[in-house]
């Protein structure tokens, strides 16, 4: 009779079996035990029927089955009927006491921090059936090592996509598919000299600071003001690398004015310096006239950043990068050295979702649900702290709001305590000293939430 392996699950127990012959079931008590202890076997991990481990072991299976009793009975297994004996978690009978609920975010009443969509919002639906086409159409050959450049269906579908709605300028040759953001400006870092200078606006995001003086370069802030990044002080840095986020600068939601634009782009090619262009939340706009990518005016001078972790979810870990010939081939090279290419599944899913239209009809959608937020977020401010004004409201997935007065950290402070999560705008500041302001998102609440959290925010500070 052929062996069936459908239940099959194998187990390594360290030392089970160097037992004398009579103490077999000593040992293998032993054994288990310890691992239990050590943590080798992880909590709630099901553990191979006592058939199965008898005969890994070459012991009987009376043998294994007095094992797991003896051990379900002191608290370290726990058996159930359909779902076999499995290591007992935390808080069963005999296993010690039930551990705080943990988590890398913690759980606020009223969490407004920025950076992250509605999760909930994800289209499973539409990836799902995008994943299963993806699934039918990867020959055998496509589920090797891909295209550290990306999958050449998913690049093609890309540059059609961001020619139509970001006016960029690139085909499939000129894009890498990466694993976000932060992957993608890894990629152009990692050709710069040690202690090169790269200008940032001031403000932006800390960790953009940071992520610059991983790979030996020198960060140089430089002012926003209301038309974006100042380029009177960028020619002054002596910088030949800035990072912009042009389309709705991060923090403060501005948008650089097509004067700024004009003379960003004249510094790059009087000094043949490189703009890498974030083109952070461009795809969420409230009745702001649409405008087109920077990269568009100058594509042999820019690198064009994009991701899915605003749009889908971060958890996708998809992005994109258009780069001038010479530069793209060199990332290309550095993200053969390292990531090996983005997993081909999820490309490949992408692009189904580009090609069929999902991927537009999700956007539609959820531009209509974060207008609600927003409208709800502005309305809650107006009405109860009508001494914040709110900045940057026409686009994006936060707001900024303008306080009276400082220290905005300790206006932050005081809204954690009352359970309110937000950001204070200093946290950003470089090296301008600027307004005390907050950081609202508003993505991830409800509009009913999002009210309620404005209106404890105003008990807060009243009392």
């Amino acid at each position: 009779m052929a062996e069936d392996w459908t239940t099959f699950r194998e187990l390594l127990v360290a030392d089970a079996n160097r037992s004398a012959p009579g103490r077999r079931r000593s040992g293998l008590e032993h054994a288990l035990r310890e691992a239990v202890r050590t943590r080798t076997l992880h909590q709630g991990t099901r553990l191979p029927s006592s058939r199965d481990l008898a005969a890994q072991l070459g012991l009987s299976r009376g043998t294994v089955t007095a094992v797991y009793e003896q051990l379900t009975a002191e608290g370290y297994l726990h058996a159930k009927r359909g779902s076999g004996t499995r290591v007992a978690l935390l808080g069963e009978a005999g296993a010690g006491p039930a551990p705080a609920a943990s988590s890398d975010r913690p759980l606020w009443p009223y969490d407004l921090g920025p950076g992250l969509p509605s999760l909930g919002a994800f289209p499973r639906s539409a990836w799902l059936s995008a994943m299963r086409a993806a699934l039918a159409g990867l020959g055998d050959h496509e589920l090797g090592y891909p295209d550290p450049a990306g999958l050449r269906g998913l690049r093609t579908e890309l540059a059609a996509y961001l020619g139509r709605v970001r006016s960029t300028h690139a085909g499939a040759d000129d894009l890498v598919i990466t694993h976000g953001t932060f992957a993608a400006l890894a990629l152009v870092l990692g050709g710069l000299e040690t202690g090169d200078r790269v200008a940032v606006e001031d403000p932006s995001g800390p960790d953009l600071i940071e992520a610059i003086r991983s790979h030996g370069l020198e960060a140089v802030p430089v002012p926003v003001d209301d038309e974006g990044l100042r380029t009177d002080a960028l020619a002054a840095t002596g910088c030949r690398t800035v990072v912009v986020t042009a389309s709705h600068q991060y923090p403060l939601g501005v948008t650089m004015s097509a004067r700024r634009r004009r003379a960003l782009v004249s510094w790059a090619r009087r000094c043949e310096g490189t703009i890498i262009e974030d083109d952070y939340d461009s795809e969420y706009r409230y009745g702001r006239v649409a405008l087109g990518a920077l990269q568009g005016m100058a594509p042999e001078r820019t690198v064009y950043l994009g991701t899915l972790s605003k749009t889908l979810a971060p958890a996708v870990r998809l992005g994109w990068m258009a780069a001038p010939p010479p530069l793209r081939d060199a990332c290309v090279r550095r993200a053969s050295l390292t990531s090996r290419g983005c997993s081909a599944l999820e490309q490949s899913t992408f692009a189904n979702l580009l090609a069929g239209g999902a991927y537009d009809r999700h956007l539609r959608r959820t531009r209509a649900h974060y207008r609600r937020r927003r409208d709800a977020l502005v309305e809650a401010l107006a009405e109860h702290l009508p001494e914040w004004e709110p900045i940057g409201t026409d686009a994006g997935l936060h707001v900024v709001v303008r306080l009276p007065s400082g220290p905005d950290t300790e206006t932050a402070r005081r809204l954690a305590a009352a359970g309110v999560r937000v950001a204070p705008l200093s946290a950003y500041r470089h090296r301008e000293p600027g307004f005390p302001g907050l950081v609202l998102g508003f993505a991830g609440l409800s509009p009913d939430r999002l009210r309620a959290a404005i209106a404890t925010a105003a008990r807060t500070q009243r009392a």
